[in-house]
């Protein structure tokens, strides 16, 4: 399947019309969202073996999101509809040129319920190639209701919708009570979860990373500069839209179905270098891109920004699904900035790709010197004794230079391109195993800053001496950090940065602090250690 294609889109009209009226009735609460309950009833009336349905749900909902949406239900109806014909149903299944004159499948009593059911069929916007889009989710209020009450298990119909109603509940109390949100992380918004997976590419300038996206939307995106000197000097966010413009900083962060809120902390110096880019493209209907500015080298570095650079990255860090570090065989050097860039990913190894880029510059021998020496400096930048994969390549629209390379070259060149183009097909579907994955590590961090906060506070006098203590304690934080790992046994990796924390403590009276809270640590707790496992298990695959 193509990156960004739709599951089911080879669809026809005539049977879309079909298809909408079956999704209306199997969506028993009218959500826009089928989920396994439904499902089993549903999908039964096909008599279909267990095993194939449940491989028919594995395939139609391969984002693990625990619901079909509209354009998913169609594809196990195709699905189901080639396994009736007696096909064996794999992955490839929804890739046959036959789909569109496939007929729907046959499902025993559901003209009979067609008949008694007074359902009202959704309209689906013509507009957009025939697919209802994402409706915007009724767990949008829980984040703006000022209610106490729980948010009742009916409400939530998915993987996602479990972890907000969780966040609300027991994690966002513990990040609001030890302030959270101004040493580590602002507080999550429905749209953060809600948002679409995003790629960021880093690199110093003229190393290809505009050139990059261009490449995989194979058509240009509002906003693009090209050229061999610093052309993009600013952040800018590559996603879908109703038409082709650009949208400027400071009101996509203000935009409350953007997730970009958090921005707004870097000041007005940052969203002035900040845009969206917006287009109708099927690949931007699955990811988001973040084209960075250049990181700088040389003497350019004295100049310094006008925003923390370092912190905007690290941001953008924990919201991406991948990171792509560009490199181009001319300049391997990794300057200061680019150093300190790398370093703000800590925490996210495993999101980072690293790709050779215009590897067709240098022929077969230079190629194997300059592999070599990015290697070694990766290695003393990266700290770390593991090498990270990297992608050779030339990833732009023009053939590649067998001259240079050889006919050898542009067939690994091709082979690296297409383990590099694996690799982000895979985002969508790993979006909300991922989400999970970040939410996870998100809680763990809180849970260690409300004991260090909560340590600080412990630690200062109850009458005389206050602000002698707390430059004690300020000057000294590493070893208040390793009393609270080896008071609370945990892992030493996990703290913060000490620098960043001093920075943001010297706004702080100590004795201001929150006391640890045993109730509000165990909640998150008891989140970690049974609800998200209770919550996996309900979302899981029904026919497992």
């Amino acid at each position: 399947m193509e990156i960004g294609q739709y599951p089911g889109s080879g669809c026809s009209k005539e049977h879309q019309k079909i298809y909408q009226e079956w999704f209306a009735l199997a969506d028993s609460d009218g959500d826009g969202r089928i989920t396994g309950p439904d499902a089993i009833k549903f999908f039964g009336m096909s008599k279909l073996s267990r095993p194939d349905l449940k491989q028919v749900w594995a395939i139609a909902d391969s984002r693990r999101q625990g619901y079909l949406g509209f354009s998913e239900f169609v594809a196990a109806m195709q699905l189901v509809s080639l396994a009736q014909a007696g096909n064996e149903i794999t992955q490839d299944s929804l890739k046959r040129d036959d789909l569109s004159s496939l007929n729907p499948p046959v499902m025993e009593g559901l003209d009979a319920l067609l008949a008694k059911s007074k359902h009202v069929v959704k309209r689906v916007d013509p507009e957009i190639d025939g697919f209802p889009q994402e409706q915007s989710p009724i767990t949008n209020k829980w984040f703006s209701s000022k209610s106490s009450k729980k948010i009742p298990l009916t409400a939530v119909t998915s993987v996602i919708d479990g972890l907000k109603k969780l966040y609300i509940e027991k994690l966002k109390p513990l990040e609001v009570t030890y302030k959270f949100n101004d040493f580590v992380s602002p507080l999550l918004t429905s749209s953060d979860f809600d948002a679409k997976p995003m790629v960021m590419l880093l690199g110093q300038y003229s190393t290809g990373k505009t050139t990059f996206i261009k490449h995989l939307l194979k058509t240009s995106y509002p906003g693009a500069h090209i050229g061999p000197e610093p052309t993009t000097d600013r952040f800018v966010v590559v996603m879908s839209g109703p038409d082709e413009r650009t949208i400027p900083g400071n009101t996509i962060a203000v935009q409350a179905d953007m997730p970009f809120s958090g921005l707004t902390t870097f000041g007005t110096a940052f969203l002035s270098k900040f845009e969206c880019s917006q287009m109708r493209h099927p690949l931007l209907e699955h990811i988001t891109f973040v084209d960075t500015p250049g990181v700088l080298s040389g003497e350019k570095q004295r100049t310094q920004r006008s925003y923390d650079f370092t912190g905007v990255t690290s941001w953008f860090a924990a919201k991406c699904d991948l990171i792509l570090l560009l490199f181009d065989p001319h300049k391997l050097d990794i300057s200061d900035e680019f150093k300190r860039v790398i370093g703000s990913l800590r925490g996210h190894d495993d999101k980072i790709r690293v790709v050779l880029n215009k590897a067709d510059q240098v022929d077969t021998q230079q190629l194997m010197r300059v592999y070599g020496a990015l290697m070694w400096s990766l290695g003393k930048v990266l700290n770390t004794p593991e090498v990270s994969r990297v992608y050779i390549g030339s990833f732009n629209d023009k053939p590649v230079n067998e001259s240079a390379v050889g006919p050898l070259g542009k067939e690994l060149f091709e082979r690296e391109q297409d383990d590099l183009l694996s690799d982000l097909k895979d985002i969508p579907k790993k979006a909300c195993d991922r989400r999970i994955n970040e939410f996870v590590k998100r809680a763990r961090a809180a849970k260690i800053h409300a004991y260090i906060i909560g340590h600080l506070k412990k630690e200062m006098p109850t009458m005389m001496g206050k602000a002698k203590a707390q430059q004690r304690l300020t000057d000294n934080l590493q070893d208040e950090f390793v009393k609270v790992q080896r008071e609370y046994h945990l892992p030493a990796g996990d703290f913060p940065y000490v620098e960043h924390f001093k920075e943001v403590l010297s706004g702080y009276s100590f004795d201001k602090f929150e006391k640890v809270k045993p109730k509000m640590i165990q909640a998150v707790d008891d989140m970690l250690g049974y609800d998200i496992p209770e919550l996996l298990k309900n979302f899981r695959n029904p026919y497992e």
